[in-house]
């Protein structure tokens, strides 16, 4: 199973990003839970936001109305949509795939991540 994660880069503060995450090799994807994490410099990886198989979304609180995940089932794919980025969103995004949880280990796949900076 690969997770490839991309749609990172560098924007200002107040932008938009997309990222995206093809996940190729898992069986049954529509049935997997799908998250997204970050860390960033110094400090500890968090839970950014996830999707069940049935579509149910979760945040973490500092993300909520501005992040949204999506997924798409016929792609193998799962999306976080970012608006409004703040100098606090940058950080190393990493997509994931298994039980729906806001524990990294949770999820039984990783992938490498993709590198967001906002500049203020």
């Amino acid at each position: 199973v690969q997770l490839q994660a991309s749609g990172g880069g560098l924007v200002e503060a107040g932008g938009s990003l997309r990222l995206s995450c093809a996940i190729s090799g898992l069986l049954r994807f529509s049935t997997y839970g799908l998250g997204w994490f970050r860390q960033a410099p110094g400090k500890e990886r968090e839970f950014v936001a996830s999707i069940a198989w049935r579509s149910d979304t979760y945040y973490t609180s500092s993300v909520k109305g501005r992040f949204t995940i999506s997924r798409d089932n016929a792609k193998n794919t799962v999306y976080l949509q970012m608006n409004s980025l703040k100098p606090e969103d940058a950080a190393v995004y990493y997509c994931t795939a298994g039980s729906i949880s806001t524990n990294w280990y949770s999820y039984k796949y990783r992938g490498q991540g993709t590198l967001v900076t906002v500049s203020s």
